[in-house]
């Protein structure tokens, strides 16, 4: 799955959440399509029509573009009438029989990458808590497009580099990046996205021998980042940890691993095909 496709269905699950915190019956959204400065709504919920589908937004035209073009959040209580916006989405928004709308932008890296639309199908304003809610939203759509780039970027880095490069340096390329997916999952809340991750991790490494040594998640962490280099401090600061517990992991993998210095360890893991 590309990056862009994953935005796309982290758009279409974000909905369905949207829906459910604002309480709004309607939502439609989208993502910047790259190279253009417009929006194009590819995922609705709750709508009776496609009048909406497919729909190019301009930076700056209508609500989610004025959104787009603000990096903010933008409302309107009765769309066709408002003076606030352009009207050249007129038609499909009528169609549909929206009328309230809140537009909200998803910034991630100071780059808006797509919006998030509310609408209700009466004109009535859209109150502080219901802006905050799909304003919520739109936070977390943008955290977790952040670890889905960091993850596409670590995984670029660690693809084999061509013949004539030097392997050494690849490969310590290719363990920190293995190190680095390993340190992000346990931040990714979807256990969908999570489980991606981690086997994305295990394409990095060989296939684990018959009968090799059973690692635990956290050991593991420990490891690929001792692999790489880090020491005990180190270690406990990328992932979160105390150095105690860090130490108590590392001596776990050690006796499970039959070692008794870290460099063991390393190679007894490695040759198990559980660490690049």
């Amino acid at each position: 799955m590309t990056a862009d496709a994953a935005g796309t269905v982290e758009i279409g699950g974000a909905l369905a959440r949207l829906r459910r915190a604002t309480g709004l019956p309607v939502a439609f959204g989208g993502l910047v399509e790259s190279g253009r400065p417009q929006i194009r709504i590819s995922e609705l919920s709750g709508t009776t029509t496609a009048a909406l589908r497919s729909l190019a937004v301009t930076s700056g035209n209508g609500l989610g573009g004025k959104a787009v073009a603000l990096a903010r959040p933008c409302a309107v209580t009765d769309y066709s009438s408002s003076r606030q916006i352009s009207h050249e989405y007129d038609v499909p928004v009528a169609a549909e029989g929206i009328r309230s709308v809140v537009a909200v932008p998803v910034v991630v890296r100071r780059r808006v990458r797509g919006v998030l639309y509310g609408a209700l199908r009466s004109a009535q304003p859209l109150g502080d808590r219901t802006l905050g809610a799909a304003m919520a939203v739109a936070r977390d759509v943008e955290q977790t497009l952040v670890l889905r780039d960091e993850a596409w970027e670590l995984l670029l880095a660690a693809r084999p580099e061509p013949v004539g490069v030097d392997q050494g340096a690849a490969w310590e390329q290719v363990r920190e990046a293995h190190a680095a997916l390993r340190a992000l999952a346990p931040r990714i809340t979807d256990p969908v996205l999570r489980a991606e991750l981690l086997a994305a991790c295990g394409l990095l490494t060989a296939s684990p021998r018959a009968g090799s040594v059973t690692l635990a998640p956290r050991e593991l962490d420990v490891l690929s980042w001792v692999a790489a280099g880090a020491t005990n401090a180190a270690v406990a600061e990328r992932l979160g940890l105390r150095p105690e517990t860090v130490k108590g992991y590392l001596r776990s993998a050690m006796r499970k691993l039959g070692a008794h210095t870290r460099g063991e360890a390393v190679t007894a893991a490695r040759r198990a095909g559980l660490l690049p």
